[in-house]
């Protein structure tokens, strides 16, 4: 008679939310250098160059923002289109596998949108023009040199700015620090990653996804197929088959729901009861970003008003582990939105946190995401704000 398996363990979802924070580094700040930190978290979306700070703040036991200066401009941690189609910083190690992992998705979102393709140059164009623009890009040069060389290669004309830009975001190409406060402009250098372009055969893709769908359980396990499409933003099926793909590598766990989870043997999974401290969190931080069920982290009666509909993603308050409303510099401190009544005690461990992104942002740029005030001005569920002292 076979033995029937066991059925996979059973996590509740405050314990996945509990691994969550755990593995960001976000139940408690830890010792860690810059590096170390970026690489276990797996990477720090960076549109917003002052989120990564805000980012290592949350994390590292006092975090110096000159020591990711330093890896910034040593290159040992890069900004360049990778996850999501979005800006990340990652480590220099971990981009030439990231890269691979989403190639198909920027090839087919960059190289055949309709604004591209109609200007005349097609993929294969572009795949005739990289080698020797990235040979231009070998040190750092300014965008219009760069977009100027690449019609020059093409030869069939202008490029409108829509379709540079799509080039731009397709090709391996590195963002070049330009200082404090926070690193990166508005039009920064670019140089390049390599000198070829990343492979486009669906085996380097597939193994890059591998090597990244180990990373990304590794710093956002347990979880499923479908989180890591997500988080990538690659197709299911691709997703599917990279997890497969790590064989003993990865167990298998069960959701509340009883949706399949992958995680790596022996990650650290907390008790769901594990306390979890308040945090500010920065405006798009990943772990907000990181799953199909944003729910682990945002209560669904929240997300509408933190994730909105152009996609910017509010810094938040983060109390008991998730999302309790969001926060914005303003003169004097920072101003608190909560959605929900917060204890005395809450509000102490905010105000606490509040005091310490001050001197952080007193330094660099105290109204780090002012631009971004029209979404208070439209207004916010709040039942309560407070401006905390910095």
């Amino acid at each position: 008679m076979t033995a029937t398996a066991p059925p996979p363990p059973v996590l509740t979802a405050r314990a996945l939310n509990r691994a969550t924070l755990a593995r960001q580094l976000l139940l408690a700040r830890e010792p860690v250098g810059v590096e170390e930190a970026v690489r276990r978290v797996v990477a720090l979306q960076a549109q917003l160059p002052g989120s990564p700070y805000v980012a290592l703040w949350n994390r590292i036991a006092e975090f110096d923002p000159a020591g990711l200066d330093a890896a910034v401009e040593g290159f040992r941690l890069v900004r360049s289109t990778l996850m999501r189609i979005t800006l990340h910083l990652v480590h220099v190690e971990d981009y030439p596998p990231f890269r691979a992992a989403v190639e198909p998705t920027l090839r087919g979102s960059r190289l055949r949108d309709r604004r591209f393709t109609e200007t005349g140059i097609m993929p294969e164009d572009a795949d005739a023009l990289l080698p020797e623009l990235l040979a231009r890009a070998a040190w750092p040069r300014r965008g219009e040199v760069l977009r100027a060389r690449a019609e020059e290669l093409w030869g069939g004309g202008s490029l409108t700015p829509t379709a540079w830009r799509l080039l731009r975001q397709y090709a391996p190409l590195w963002h070049v620090p330009d200082g404090p406060p926070w690193q990166y402009g508005t039009s920064p250098d670019l140089v390049a990653a390599g000198p070829e372009p990343v492979g486009t055969d669906p085996e380097t893709a597939a193994e890059g996804l591998k090597a990244l769908a180990r990373r990304y359980l590794a710093g956002f396990g347990p979880a499923s197929a479908a989180d890591l499409a997500r988080f990538a933003l690659v197709q299911r099926g691709r997703a599917r088959a990279a997890l497969a793909a790590l064989g003993d590598e990865a167990e298998v766990l069960a959701g509340p729901d009883g949706t399949v989870l992958y995680d790596l043997p022996g990650a650290a999974r907390p008790d769901g009861d594990t306390p979890a401290p308040p945090r500010l969190m920065a405006m798009w931080d990943s772990t907000l970003l990181a799953y199909a069920d944003r729910g682990r982290i945002v209560p669904a009666a929240h997300r509408k008003h933190v994730i909105r509909v152009n996609g910017d993603v509010l810094p938040t308050l983060l109390v008991d582990g998730y999302v309790a409303g969001a926060w914005r510099p303003v003169g004097g401190g920072i101003e608190a939105a909560a959605f929900h009544p917060l204890t005395a005690g809450d509000w102490d461990g905010l105000a606490a946190e509040a005091a310490s992104l001050g001197r952080l942002l007193a330094d660099r740029d105290p109204r780090v995401y002012g631009r971004y005030d029209h979404w208070w001005a439209k207004g916010l569920p709040a039942v309560e704000t407070r401006v905390l002292p910095c």
